[in-house]
């Protein structure tokens, strides 16, 4: 049971390293494809989009091969500030 909640917890945290370079190349993408609305664009933005998701991928399994992706994502979202003690009050 307490594997498949891993799994569960392992597989988000390969999906949220994954979405990063994703959305940066939609963004980019949109704004190939905006700049001048035409089809050569749409399939230049398009396969902006597309490299995002290959480089996504690539990264997450990366980080899956080497460590942990939850390890990965909380040692990125840690926040050093609040590890140090705060001095006593009066």
């Amino acid at each position: 049971m307490f594997k498949q909640i891993e799994q569960i917890f392992e597989t988000t945290g390969w999906l949220r390293i994954m979405m990063s370079p994703l959305l940066l190349g939609i963004i980019i993408g949109v704004l190939v494809y905006l700049s001048e609305p035409n089809p050569f664009r749409l399939i230049i933005g398009s396969a902006i989009a597309l490299v995002g998701l290959f480089v996504g991928i690539i990264w997450a399994n990366n980080v899956k091969k080497k460590q942990s992706t939850i390890s990965f994502l909380a040692r990125i979202m840690a926040n050093p500030e609040l590890d140090e003690k705060e001095p006593n009050q009066k």
